[in-house]
């Protein structure tokens, strides 16, 4: 409708600037709505990210048009990866002087909760390349970054192989690397690899016989010796590829460098990309609600004897879904451009660096969490039991937001902030996930106080 019979219609003040007095009489049944809200809120707007947006919106609208089914039948979206990467989603923060497209923090992770809206699955998949480019851009070696921006810009992903299901202590690993000749050489067991199954390397934490602490190699994943399997069994996310990889004497193409590993904030990073894959399904469920509420005929016996769509208690549910969705990329935006700001303030130092980045992403997960589950489950308040119906497959919001939920638990991120408000307390960084002995165990709680 042109913006002048909208405004003839509501008795708006013709002044472009305000919203003035609207006459409620003129508000029918057929009167047509504007989206007046920006499609991130508290974003202005960015010549260069609408530019972005215009190259990947058609290939996300692809990617959601078949995510439902996707889910439904748990098929792995190799299709959705492969037209992500025929216009090379992975370069996005590779500098457009070195083949990529310069894109900003910010700017990617609009882009990541877009493709979370339309696929929470195929966003989340991308996490650990995310982290590694980030890495890659903070290389100080000018040879090995220029190999790895190549290989980024030519379209090759990068995935993740860094915990392991059992029987290492914590803060250790048992997948080594061994020197052969002047080749090394990785073995090991990993779970959890998400994203391995999509792409052409993989970067493996690893004990080192001569460096202390987790190391990562990245390694190819053509490799014989590299088995890749899709035994993730989780209830929710189940096409990110989150299941395990063998490593029988597979060659180390990279290690990347020690000092890197110390106070590095890809864990920040890494906690970014789940929390843009919640944002993500919170407008996906505002999407589903408002789809079904439009399109419903029948009402209960219970209500005022309206149409569904103008059932006050209803619209309620749906206005507090699109708050909800508000507030939560709200939240992770303010959380993104917190660290993009640390990444590239030069006077922090690499332990003050991943304080704020920590920290941020702490403060974030430990509010969002709750907001996404909330909606995922108010979904179908309003709509009643026929939306629990598996033909709907609606449960698969909550199932995929209670399970990006239980990564790197929330419960814990409270606690290391209100340590840091009152005590001053830096986050620790830990090197490996594993399990506690009675004697280690005794020795967290003393520490925790």
């Amino acid at each position: 409708m042109a913006a002048d019979s909208f405004t003839h219609a509501l008795e708006v003040e013709t002044d472009p600037n305000i919203f003035g007095a609207v006459n409620l009489n003129s508000f029918t049944g057929t009167t047509p709505a504007r989206h007046l809200l920006k499609l991130t809120p508290g974003v202005p707007r960015d010549e260069h990210y609408d530019e972005l947006a215009a190259i990947f919106r058609p290939i996300f609208a692809k990617i959601a048009a078949g995510a439902s089914e996707r889910d439904a039948s748990r098929t792995l979206p190799f299709e959705p990866v492969g037209w992500l990467n025929r216009v090379r989603f992975g370069a996005l923060r590779v500098p457009a002087n070195q083949g990529g497209y310069g894109a900003s923090v910010s700017d990617l992770f609009r882009l990541l909760i877009e493709l979370a809206e339309a696929d929470s699955q195929v966003a989340h998949l991308w996490r650990s390349h995310i982290g590694f480019v980030e890495a890659v851009l903070h290389l100080e070696d000018d040879a090995l970054r220029h190999r790895w921006v190549e290989r980024i810009v030519a379209g090759q992903i990068v995935g993740n192989a860094y915990t392991e299901r059992g029987g290492n202590q914590l803060g250790t690993l048992n997948a080594n690397v061994a020197q052969h000749g002047e080749r090394w050489i990785l073995n090991g067991e990993k779970y959890y690899c998400t994203g391995t199954i999509y792409a052409d390397w993989v970067a493996v934490a690893v004990s080192h016989p001569t460096r202390a602490g987790r190391q990562i190699a990245v390694v190819s994943t053509q490799h014989s010796g590299v088995k890749i399997f899709d035994d993730w069994d989780g209830f929710g996310q189940q096409l990110t590829g989150t299941g395990s990889t063998t490593f029988e004497n597979v060659p180390v193409d990279t290690f990347l460098p020690e000092e890197q590993q110390i106070n590095d904030p890809e864990s920040a990073i890494f906690q970014l990309v789940l929390l843009a894959v919640q944002a993500g399904i919170t407008r996906a469920v505002l999407n589903d609600v408002r789809s079904a509420v439009q399109a419903r005929t029948r009402s209960f016996s219970t209500g005022t004897g309206v149409p569904v769509r103008d059932e006050p208690q209803v619209l309620q549910l749906v206005g507090e879904i699109s708050g909800t969705a508000f507030a939560v990329d709200s939240i992770v935006l303010a959380a993104v451009a917190e660290i993009e700001v640390a990444l590239a303030d030069p006077s922090l130092s690499a332990a003050e660096r991943f304080a704020v980045c920590e920290l941020s992403a702490d403060r974030a997960q430990s509010v969002v969490q709750p907001l996404v589950l909330g909606a995922a489950s108010k979904l179908f308040d309003g709509l009643g039991a026929s939306a629990t119906a598996k033909s709907c497959n609606l449960d698969r919001h909550w199932r995929n937001a209670r399970t990006v939920a239980t990564h790197n638990p929330a419960i814990y991120k409270s606690r290391i902030i209100g340590d840091y408000e009152v005590n001053g307390t830096a986050p620790q960084q830990l090197n490996a996930i594993g399990d506690v002995g009675q004697h280690k165990a005794t020795e967290i709680v003393q520490n925790l106080g």
